[in-house]
């Protein structure tokens, strides 16, 4: 039986489980089963009702019967195995062997025989998951913006191909806050790096040449780490 422990240090890496039998007393005895054991576990009673549920969320493993009636559990797992890392447990009450070689041949990782005591399978999706887990492709981290000023501080780049050209007010700003980079500057320095009497001059007006950029900026697909400090001034820091 799971102790207490091992169910509460199971939880912190439990995989999502969809459960796929269109016995709702099995369905609903499995799903209960394996989910007091510390797996996050949902049941459906058809490949549709899976298939909807896995293009939203997909999960790490799959335990599906045989013989589903719109269509049977051979072809999910050949359709799944084609394209996913999905880990696939196949449960059958067919007593021939030829049938559990060809839920192996289809694309299952396991085939267990029905009636499936729930400790058996919960051990043995903890196991499979812990061994596809180890293939499954983690994507690239994305690559970090490089914000540059160029053509003489008059172009925004952000290293990855996106570019803004400049207006006056907001080249003269960028340039302030670059010289700065990572320190808050305070919005009177920045008026004075723009040329502007800082006893004569709205700073509403500030607010809204960042805003205004910022905007610019967004349809330019670029996100500049521009910040404004509350009573203080602004930023740009990466």
């Amino acid at each position: 039986m799971f102790s207490e422990e091992n169910k509460q240090a199971n939880v912190a890496i439990a995989p999502l489980v969809y459960l796929v039998d269109d016995d709702e007393d099995f369905r609903e005895e499995m799903v209960a089963g394996l989910s007091r054991l510390g797996l996050n576990t949902h049941g459906f009673h058809s490949a549709e009702a899976l298939y909807r549920a896995y293009a939203v969320k997909p999960s790490q493993i799959i335990v599906l019967d045989i013989d589903l009636k719109d269509e049977d559990g051979l072809s999910i797992a050949a359709h799944l195995r084609s394209s996913q890392s999905v880990g696939i447990i196949m449960a059958t009450d067919r007593e021939a062997i030829e049938d559990r070689v060809a839920g192996l041949q289809k694309g299952a990782d396991v085939c267990l025989a029905k009636p499936i005591d729930i400790r058996e399978l919960a051990a043995t999706v903890f196991a499979l998951n812990n061994r596809v887990s180890r293939y499954r492709k983690v994507p690239p981290a994305p690559p970090a913006p490089q914000w540059t000023l160029e053509e003489g501080g008059w172009t925004l780049t952000d290293g990855l191909g996106h570019r803004l050209r400049l207006t006056v007010s907001e080249q003269r700003l960028l340039a302030c806050l670059f010289r700065e980079r990572g320190n808050t500057v305070g919005r009177s320095v920045l008026v004075e790096a723009m040329g502007k009497d800082v006893h004569d001059f709205d700073y509403a007006q500030l607010d809204t040449i960042v805003s205004r950029l910022r905007r610019r900026a967004k349809k330019a697909n670029m996100l500049p780490p521009l910040h404004a400090i509350r009573g203080l001034g602004f930023t740009f820091s990466d």
